[in-house]
Parts: structure tokens; C-alpha cells; sequence
């Protein structure tokens, strides 16, 4: 009976190391650079677009499939946009979404990764200073970058999201976006 009760533990502590190595769960937030890109019937009134700076922030969780090669799904919250300006008036269009990036990551090294995947991004709030909700409620975007483990649990990612859908309705516009970002993996 002890023997038996001795391998079920031994089993049970072996199952729960090899969970722990095969799946990871952090949160990570960071810094957007947004901007829009493409031609806008406002560019036609003498608008010129700027970027604006923004934040990321949410989940992350990563499957380690092989020891070089590993699969990252987030759940972020994400504002992005850009800044329209004349010389008469100036106006911001920030666009709020949930994020779903799906990163495929592969291993140089024990602590860098080069990262690319797909993203899509739901709607939640458009902030402007105009009367214009004019935003498509959904985002669909293909990102590359780049990762850093600085310790076991401590990480940063560098990455640029390409928009390839139309961000509004009225408008022949899409997302583009530098996100820097630091995590924390428990």
C-alpha cells in the first residue's frame, strides 16, 4: 500500500513539472506607437495625420511546443488611432479594442525569440473629438517581432501590427502599430 501510494505521488508531482514547463501564464503591458495608414476623404480637406502614443495591456499565456518553438495567445486591451490636423483645427481619433494575438515563437537561444502571428481586434470604445463613430467594430492585423527573456519569469517584446482591414466605415484607413512591451510569466 505505501509503495502504491508512494508512485501515485511521485506520478502526480511528475505531471504537474511537465504541466508547469508546457504552459506558462503572465500578464504584460506596454506602450503603443499608432498610427493610420492609407487615404481619407478628411486628407481631401488639407489634414495631415500624426501617430499617437498609446498603451497595451492583458494576458498572456505560452504553450511550449518544442524547446526552440513555442505558441503565445493574449488577451490585451489595445487603444490605437491618430492624430488629424489643419492649420485651422486639430482633432483625435483613439479606437479602444480587445486584442487577440496568436503568436508562433521561435527560439534563438535560450532567452531571445523572434515572434509572428495573427491578431483580431474587437471593438469596445472610439473616443474623438468630433461627432463622427465611424469605426468598424472589428480589426484584423498580422504582427512580427521580436522577444527577450531577461529572467525565468521577467520578459520584454518589441513588435509592429499591420493593420489589414479598414478602420472605418467611411474612410480607406488601417491600423499600424509599434507596441514595447514588459511581462511578468508566473
Amino acid at each position: 500500500m505505501k509503495k502504491i501510494l508512494l508512485a501515485a505521488v511521485l506520478f502526480l508531482a511528475t505531471t504537474a513539472t511537465i504541466q508547469a514547463q508546457f504552459l506558462q501564464l503572465g500578464v504584460k503591458a506596454g506602450v503603443n506607437f499608432a498610427n493610420q495608414t492609407g487615404g481619407t476623404s478628411i486628407d481631401a480637406g488639407g489634414f495631415d495625420k500624426e501617430g499617437i502614443t498609446s498603451y497595451h495591456a492583458g494576458v498572456v499565456a505560452e504553450l511550449k511546443i518544442l524547446d526552440s518553438f513555442s505558441i503565445q495567445p493574449e488577451l490585451l486591451y489595445s487603444t490605437q488611432g491618430a492624430t488629424y490636423k489643419n492649420a485651422v483645427s486639430e482633432f483625435k481619433n483613439e479606437l479602444g479594442y480587445l486584442s487577440i494575438p496568436v503568436m508562433a515563437k521561435f527560439y534563438v537561444g535560450k532567452s531571445f525569440s523572434i515572434e509572428a502571428g495573427p491578431q483580431a481586434s474587437f471593438l469596445l470604445s472610439e473616443k474623438n473629438d468630433f461627432d463622427v463613430k465611424n469605426a468598424e467594430t472589428f480589426d484584423f492585423a498580422l504582427n512580427a517581432g521580436l522577444g527577450f527573456k531577461i529572467t525565468k519569469s521577467l520578459f520584454v517584446q518589441g513588435r509592429y501590427s499591420l493593420g489589414l482591414t479598414e478602420a472605418s466605415k467611411n474612410a480607406d484607413i488601417k491600423n499600424s502599430t509599434v507596441q514595447l512591451s514588459a511581462g511578468f510569466m508566473f
